[in-house]
């Protein structure tokens, strides 16, 4: 199927079904459940799922392959964003051409950011690509205000000089992204018994972007260009020993990997159309490094797992709050309950970074492969436990 292996075709289909079928996966308890709090499945995170996938496919295809770790992402991301939410201003406001517009500017500015980046290597290329990512955010935070907005950001104005369309609606408000027609914003709701269902227009455009996105990375990753990169993470000075320089190489993952951030960047503006400078900020880099790691460093799937989990936890941990737990805990004898009130309120709410915290050392020290090698994992113990039945089985006599 479109030119891929059995095992990736398979891969790709899977990751397509969790694609379409999310608004019930993430959905599994009933509305108004005391465990409703663990849903997902509303637009606004499952268009981060989508998004941030995105980003973290990228991501990898530079650190999974290259070995290159960067710290500075996030001002691709930044500079997608910034450069969808201008063409909204000045030309229309279908996300086609902004998301297009996203992924080039933010592609020239990965290949002026690697090109001297990649001069070094290791360390030193981690904390040049942080340098040039803080001064991104300086330059959008205080520098360049009347192109970034400044501390507030860029948003849509009624006097916007839009080509193409309108300024404003009939009623007088901004005009929403949408595409040919279709409003992003738009949602379908579907009731089955107590389970209510939502079913997003920009959520089902960000997830066949990112279905695209997964599908254009398992080509890189089979290609001849993908091995050259496995290379060069194995043993650049090998490599060089060969008489092939490695640079061309690095800086065009580089460059394919900040186009995929620029892309995200491009989407978020399109399901919210406002960028401000924080998407630029250093943690914004770290959380997409935390993705890939959590998921899989070099693996297809893994970053996509990775962006799922890291988001999840962001958005459902953090709303878990004291009154929330109480109600949980109230069929336990009064000190019991404030004793499990006062441990779990450590690990959610405002403290959910704890939490994060801990899952990524216990990822760090018994699963290094991340979710994947998880998965991996528990396949092979079941493989294991049906080939010693099968060996059982042919081992007993015949009667």
């Amino acid at each position: 199927m479109f030119g891929l292996e059995k095992k990736d075709a398979n891969l790709l289909l899977f990751v397509a079904a969790l694609a379409i079928f999310a608004p019930f996966i993430l959905n599994p308890f009933p509305e108004g459940s005391a465990m409703a709090q663990f849903n997902a499945g509303y637009p606004d995170l499952m268009q981060r799922f989508a998004i941030f996938g995105i980003f973290a496919i990228g991501f990898n295809i530079l650190f999974g392959l290259t070995g290159y770790l960067s710290f500075g992402h996030a001002a691709f991301l930044g500079v997608g964003s910034y450069a969808a939410v201008w063409m909204f201003k000045l030309l229309s406001m279908n996300v086609i051409p902004a998301i297009i517009l996203a992924v080039i500017i933010s592609g020239l500015f990965a290949l002026v950011i690697g090109y001297v980046s990649l001069r070094r290597s290791g360390i030193y290329f981690s904390i040049l690509t942080l340098a040039f990512a803080q001064m991104c955010f300086a330059l959008a935070y205080s520098v360049l205000t009347p192109i970034t907005g400044g501390e507030t950001g860029l948003q849509l104005a009624l006097d916007d000089p839009r080509i193409l369309g309108v300024s404003q609606t009939p009623e007088g408000n901004i005009p929403v992204p949408g595409l040919f027609g279709l409003e992003m914003r738009e949602s379908f709701e579907m009731a089955v018994g107590p389970w209510v269902f939502t079913f997003n227009i920009g959520y089902y455009f960000c997830a066949i972007i990112m279905l695209l996105s997964f599908y254009l990375a398992i080509r890189i990753f089979r290609s001849p260009f993908g091995m050259m990169l496995r290379a060069i993470k194995s043993n650049q000075q090998r490599l060089n020993y060969t008489g092939l320089n490695p640079r061309p190489y690095t800086l065009a993952a580089f460059v394919i990997s900040g186009m995929y951030a620029g892309l995200a960047g491009g989407l978020m503006a399109s399901m919210d159309p406002l960028a401000g400078a924080e998407r630029m900020q250093w943690t914004a880099s770290g959380e997409v490094v935390l993705m890939t790691i959590l998921g899989g460093v070099g693996t297809l799937i893994g970053p996509v797992l990775g962006a799922g989990l890291l988001k999840y936890m962001e958005n459902i941990l953090s709303k878990i709050n004291k009154g929330v737990l109480e109600g949980w805990f109230s069929f336990m004898p009064d000190g019991m309950s404030d004793t499990f009130v006062f441990l779990t309120n450590l690990f959610v709410g405002k403290q959910w970074h704890i939490t994060t915290g801990v899952i990524f050392m216990l990822v760090i020290i018994f699963l290094p492969g991340g979710l994947v090698e998880l998965g991996k994992r528990i396949s092979g113990m079941f493989r294991k436990k049906d080939d010693d039945n099968t060996k059982s089985a042919k081992a007993e006599p015949a009667e």
